[in-house]
């Protein structure tokens, strides 16, 4: 593909019936939900299946999804979608995951950057992941213009 780097992770999704709009080509919806099936994808294949985030109560959460369009993905297309980690923090808390979505001549269609974090569902607050899944981000490519967040500073009481 002349646009897609080969240090990212990368799935392939078929463009649906169901993932398209009423002009023709694929919703923004879809390439939202590719975004997230292919985290999905990379997170169960290193050990965390859904399964496993369910028996420990606590799961990703997404802040907020930015989504740029270069060209339409069009029924039945196969579209590759890729994963890379644009800026986390250190203690994987805060992160900004990029996905690129390709069409099969290797045209980029578009750049998915989900800011997220890690949501406790019993206390219903953000948390800080165990160090088994930390583990795991710190295997998600890094896309080249990958930031380190900076961290929170401790106020000590005075």
């Amino acid at each position: 593909m002349s646009g897609q780097s080969a240090h990212r992770y990368a799935k392939q999704f078929l463009a649906g019936w169901g993932a398209m709009d009423f002009n023709s080509h694929m919703a923004n919806t879809a390439y939202l939900n590719m975004a997230a099936d292919v985290r999905m994808a990379f997170f169960e294949e290193h050990g965390f299946p859904v399964a496993e985030f369910q028996k420990r109560g606590f799961g990703p959460v997404i802040r907020k999804d930015e989504l740029e369009y270069f060209r339409e993905v069009h029924l039945h297309q196969t579209v590759t979608v890729t994963l890379a980690v644009a800026a986390m923090r250190a203690d994987g808390t805060r992160f900004v995951l990029e996905s690129e979505l390709f069409l099969p001549g290797g045209d980029r269609a578009a750049t998915v950057r989900s800011t997220g974090g890690w949501l406790d569902l019993s206390a219903r607050k953000l948390m800080a992941p165990p160090q088994d899944l930390l583990d795991v981000l710190h295997q998600i490519p890094r896309a080249a213009h990958f930031e380190a967040l900076p961290g929170r500073e401790r106020r000590t009481p005075s």
